[in-house]
């Protein structure tokens, strides 16, 4: 392939492996904004007061990840990798009582509840005592709690299911992680080509910021690593892989939709100019009722589906205009 010029503006999908084991532990494809960058100061020796002779300090570099959506795991980053499924946290509630003198708060942890008269959060609470056997709060003077009444309820709750937790402390460390990050360059002949960034060994910077407004731009988080040299002395690599840039291909060969939804955007790699796409049921039949919208510079199909489209299997292919082709097999369900 000959070396064209090319420019990028498309956000890296990040893959994040357990240095340790090489198995994978994240694959990040929401991000906003990734970078990585190197830097390396020299020193001289100065002959008249000129730099004559340059003496370079070893490498250093980050690879950054900014994302305003992102799965819950990627916390665990910060801590050792570890998500547990049992969590204790506050919870207030306003219940309504059922039995006089008494309210129903199960689950709550012994010695944590406390229960108020409406609007009194946080003030004098009402005396009693909880039975964390049965879950019951029993007032000491029985006219306090009167049936039919809200009262707000401020306790502690341990849940055994359905949580995720990721815990914060210094008796945990983070692990190293192999990082490669990959996105596409688009030449000036309308090629795309992959460019991959390989980190060897990352270990990242546990400073991060979680601020939540209701205002302005939707919370962001900055994942920060530290690039180090591998036991083989390997820090970064950059990579520019032509041996694909002329196969077209998809980022998802099989995807299944229901009755009148829209698939999210499925990517498009080494396209040869504009991208056409043809829809057939199982019978190679053409079929009118699934539709493939291609977006963006030809990178990207739509895949959506009209209310009233038949259950079943369907294949949608697209061609560029080099007449190079992939088949994505749909089925819908109703």
């Amino acid at each position: 392939m000959p070396d064209i010029n090319k420019a990028n503006r498309q956000v890296c999908d990040v893959d994040i492996r357990v240095l340790k084991t090489m198995a994978p532990f994240l694959f990040f494809d929401t991000a906003n904004t990734t970078t990585a960058g190197l830097s390396g100061d020299s020193v001289y020796a100065m002959k008249k007061g000129t730099r004559a002779i340059a003496f370079h300090n070893p490498i250093e570099g980050t690879m950054t990840i900014e994302a305003q959506v992102m799965p819950f795991k990627a916390y665990a980053l910060f801590s050792d990798g570890t998500i547990d499924s049992v969590a204790t946290f506050a919870v207030k509630k306003t219940i309504t009582c059922g039995t006089a003198g008494q309210l129903s708060v199960p689950n709550a942890v012994a010695g944590t509840v406390f229960v108020y008269a409406a609007g009194e959060f946080g003030n004098s609470p009402i005396a009693g005592t909880y039975n964390a056997t049965n879950g019951t709060f029993t007032a000491t003077t029985t006219g306090q709690i009167a049936v039919g009444t809200g009262y707000e309820v401020g306790y502690l709750v341990t849940k055994t299911s359905g949580v995720k937790k990721v815990s914060f402390n210094n008796k945990k460390v983070p692990k190293d992680f192999y990082i490669t990050m990959s996105t596409l360059d688009k030449g000036e002949d309308d090629s795309l080509t992959p460019f991959i960034m390989t980190a060897y060994k990352a270990s990242i910077q546990r400073n991060f910021e979680l601020s939540f407004s209701s205002e302005g731009d939707p919370a962001s988080v900055t994942i920060t690593f530290d690039l180090m040299e591998d036991k083989n002395g390997n820090i970064l690599d950059i990579i520019e892989d032509t041996s694909e840039a002329d196969e077209l291909s998809v980022s998802k060969s099989e995807l299944t939709i229901g009755q009148g939804a829209s698939a999210s955007d499925i990517q498009i790699y080494g396209a040869s100019g504009a991208v056409t796409a043809t829809v057939k049921d199982s019978s190679d039949a053409s079929y009118a009722k699934i539709h493939a919208q291609i977006s963006g510079d030809n990178d990207t199909v739509i895949i959506y589906t009209d209310a009233d489209a038949a259950a079943g299997s369907y294949t949608v292919t697209l061609t560029d205009s080099a007449s190079n082709s992939v088949v994505i097999k749909v089925t819908v369900v109703a």
